[in-house]
């Protein structure tokens, strides 16, 4: 189910959240599915529990799973798959309009662009 690419300069906790939301955006994990827990996955994937438990808590974080001490990690129960994929698109935006700001794109031909792109 999960997929991780050991030879990817992306951390594997990384990738293993992107896996999670990619799989709710496919609706092949639906709202109050029960995750793997931390240590059967991390021996699955034969990586650190830690790595396995940040991305559960990253994920957390961002609402797309919760968390009951003794009972495990679902899939926050009103996710839906639309959801997921805005957040992808939000992040992938938020993560192109920092490095453009980085490489001098001004404020206004970043809004001209989205203002055209919008337009369409």
């Amino acid at each position: 189910m999960f997929s991780l690419d050991l030879t990817s300069r992306a951390p594997i906790y990384e990738q293993l959240y992107n896996n999670v939301v990619r799989l709710i955006s496919a609706g092949v994990l639906k709202p109050e599915d029960k995750l793997p827990p931390v240590r059967t996955l991390a021996c699955e994937l034969s990586v650190n529990p830690n790595t396995v438990s940040k991305a559960y808590k990253l994920l957390e974080q961002d609402g797309y799973i919760c968390s009951a001490v003794g009972k495990g990690s679902f899939i926050a129960p009103g996710i839906k798959s639309l959801d997921a994929e805005k957040r992808i698109a939000r992040d992938k935006l938020i993560a192109a309009l920092n490095n453009a700001k980085k490489l001098g794109l001004s404020r206004e031909e970043a809004q001209k662009i989205i203002n055209e792109e919008y337009g369409r």
